[in-house]
């Protein structure tokens, strides 16, 4: 086994494990080492590799983005995560479960009961914040909550 040297870095000044340039680990990464640039295989750039082919703003949009939507959620609407994705699990009126909008049923975005929140498409929430849609998909929306 390699015993480690305890040292003061020559660029730091800081008492820490040396190698056998007299540098710490973290000073030799900093100052001496350059790391190999790859395309990142999401926004096909040339940048130091993360982790799964991805750069490191990628690699943290790509696996924190769920913890971010549900800080988002929880400060946006004031509910929790389960419930906004039970909400918004699919379209109340035509099922559809890819993109689902929240929409409060009394326009009143304070008022976060489960009952007041429903799930719609962009369509159909678009079509019922326009005054030419509005009436039609009100009473889709009251047919479906009453069966």
């Amino acid at each position: 086994m390699r015993k480690e040297k305890i040292g003061i870095c020559k660029w730091c000044k800081k008492e820490k494990k040396i190698n056998g340039k007299e540098i710490c680990n973290w000073c030799y990464r900093k100052l001496f080492w350059k790391q190999k640039l790859r395309e990142c295989s999401r926004c096909k750039r040339m940048l130091p590799h993360q982790g799964k082919g991805l750069c490191a703003g990628c690699y943290n949009y790509v696996f924190n983005l769920e913890r971010t939507k549900a800080g988002q959620r929880k400060r946006l609407h004031n509910i929790d995560n389960e419930t906004y994705k039970r909400i918004t699990s699919k379209c109340l009126i035509c099922g559809f479960d890819k993109v689902v909008d929240l929409h409060h049923l009394d326009k009143d975005h304070k008022n976060n009961s489960e009952e007041n929140m429903i799930g719609l498409c962009p369509n159909h929430h678009k079509m019922l914040h326009d005054f030419k849609y509005r009436d039609e998909i009100t009473r889709q929306i009251k047919e479906k909550l009453n069966q």
